[in-house]
């Protein structure tokens, strides 16, 4: 299967730059994006059928979650078979389909990489468990327990209890930062790294153009197995034994790059594949930058400043471009205001009444970001977070630590395409595998497809002012103003200058000094115009020479 080739895009001195510099790319959720055979799950020929909706956006790029091989226990982060597709999403030759079909529509096809650990009914997990000799006895982090029979360390899994289950066969403990069902990959083993490295290879080989590496920053542990220290107090609540530590060394370990170098050097021998690091926790910002410095590393880092931000503010926005100087040797960020392990953006940063002209606001917003942009399906549509009853949950952090959940079923509910049919045109099935929603259903795609004033259709508009203009799409960024409602952003490229004003705030607010108010406006919305700035109000302005 050929990959698409390079796009050559005017730089400052007219040089090439990658396709996926300034891209905007599309999650796709696949569980729930369209049901094709009316089973209730989302599946690889629903995505194929509806990617003209997609490249209608004006996006770059897609990229489709998990869809290998799996019990679903994490719904497909537990992987069985990396390069298997499972029988709910379809066949190998539906992802072919798949990427071929983008690729007529001009779109390319980021997937994620799950490196950090399988599913226990991964066979090599099979086979390391089943003794302590076998070939892949050491592809998993074993450990004998202390002399009490109590886990060799204290770690804690992210979703809760010990990061430690004991396993009969061995006579040892298995690491598990994540499920019991999720045991850690020991990523310090060579022959483990050229397994991945592989499988990587599988999917370029079939089209793939980039990467999303999930978790990396939890590939590889302390092999000392040093005890973490109590986190000390930082005035946010508590709601797993997770959050009571440093996470010094069951993650984020010090050769953690010089794999993600034998990553770049693999997908450097393809044509303009991508590469994005998703990094969380505290240490996140150094990490992020460790894993893209210099030439040799990936291209990007994924971030969670927005993600789970409980409110956006200008300080949060200015605080989050700050990190990412355009300086020699720093990589390049990509920004997402939602995805599928977070709380839908709108839920979380404005009341009900304001909805829809916040939603608006932050359009324009993350189209004015210095990085790569990702869109989670339906939040082109304003989606809001459902409210999924304790019976219908199935994410399993949301049942473990029911009710402080960080609610990622009410995140992932299936999009709404047809606003007069039975669930929202997603499946034929009565049962879709999680509700719709009525209020997410009132904003179905057909609903606002024909109407010139939706948010689905100024996220079009805005998407193609991105694209055409590379002062937002390439350009540096100055923050000139990020008082406590005011935001006010300079994009510049190659002589060309933008000024993005926004108004975080409910309530009118003066137009800032730092602003001009000649130009030519680009883009408005909540009736803001040139020295004049309403609630949510948000304008670009393209300066004058």
């Amino acid at each position: 299967m050929n990959r698409m080739s390079r796009i050559a895009a005017a730089g400052p001195e007219g040089a090439a730059t990658d396709w996926w510099r300034g891209a905007a790319i599309y999650q796709i959720y696949p569980r729930s994006f369209r049901d094709s055979n009316g089973d209730g799950i989302g599946d690889l020929p629903g995505i194929t059928e509806r990617l003209d909706y997609v490249a209608g956006l004006g996006v770059d790029a897609i990229w489709i979650s998990p869809f290998f091989t799996s019990p679903m226990a994490d719904f497909g982060y537990d992987v069985a078979d990396y390069c298997g597709v499972d029988p709910i999403f379809g066949t190998l030759a539906d992802f072919d389909a798949l990427v071929a079909r983008a690729h007529g529509l001009g779109l390319r096809v980021t997937i994620d990489q799950v490196y950090s650990h399988t599913s226990d009914q991964h066979a090599w997990f099979v086979e390391s468990r089943a003794s302590r000799d076998n070939p892949k006895a050491d592809w998993f982090v074993w450990a004998d327990p202390k002399a009490d029979g109590s886990p060799p360390t204290n770690w804690q899994s992210v979703f809760g209890g010990p990061a430690w289950t004991w396993d009969a066969r061995r006579g040892q403990y298995y690491l598990h930062n994540f499920l019991s069902s999720q045991p850690q990959l020991n990523c310090h083993n060579r022959a483990v790294q050229d397994a991945l490295l592989d499988v990587a290879r599988f999917w370029l080989d079939r089209g793939v153009d980039g990467f999303r590496l999930d978790a990396l920053n939890f590939a590889m542990h302390d092999p000392q197995l040093r005890d973490n220290p109590p986190a000390g107090p930082d005035g946010k609540p508590r709601t797993r034994p997770f959050d009571f530590q440093q996470r010094l060394y069951n993650q984020s370990h010090a050769d953690i790059p010089a794999f993600i170098e034998r990553i770049r050097a693999l997908t450097d021998s393809y044509d303009g594949v991508f590469t994005v690091a998703e990094v969380g926790g505290k240490d996140a910002d150094r990490e992020m930058k460790l894993f893209t410095c210099g030439e040799a590393r990936l291209n990007s880092a994924y971030g969670f400043d927005f993600l789970y931000a409980d409110h956006l503010t200008p300080a949060v926005v200015a605080g989050a471009l700050d990190q990412w100087p355009d300086l020699p040797g720093t990589g390049w960020p990509s920004w997402a205001f939602e995805n599928h392990d977070a709380p839908r953006a709108l839920s979380r940063w404005c009341a009900s009444e304001h909805h829809a002209a916040f939603a608006r606001m932050k359009a324009v917003l993350l189209a004015s970001l210095r990085g790569n942009i990702i869109v989670y399906q339906g939040e082109e549509l304003g989606l809001t977070q459902v409210e999924i009853p304790f019976e219908q949950l199935q994410d399993p952090e949301a049942i473990a630590n029911w009710p402080l959940t960080l609610a990622r079923d009410g995140a992932r509910t299936p999009l709404p395409w047809q606003v007069q049919s039975e669930q929202g045109g997603f499946t034929a099935s009565t049962t879709p595998w999680l509700p719709l929603g009525e209020e997410n259903l009132a904003r179905a795609i057909d609903r606002q497809d024909g109407d010139p004033a939706s948010l689905l259709n100024l996220t079009r508009s805005l998407l193609a002012l991105r694209r055409d203009h590379a002062a937002l799409r390439t350009g540096g960024c100055e923050v000139l103003l990020a008082d406590e409602a005011r935001l006010v952003l300079r994009r510049s490229d190659s002589g060309q200058a933008i000024i993005a004003i926004f108004n975080l705030s409910a309530t009118a607010a003066d137009w800032p000094a730092v602003a001009a108010t000649g130009g030519r406006v680009l883009a408005a919305v909540n009736q803001a115009k040139p020295g004049v700035l309403p609630g949510f109000g948000a304008i670009l302005i393209e300066e004058t020479n």
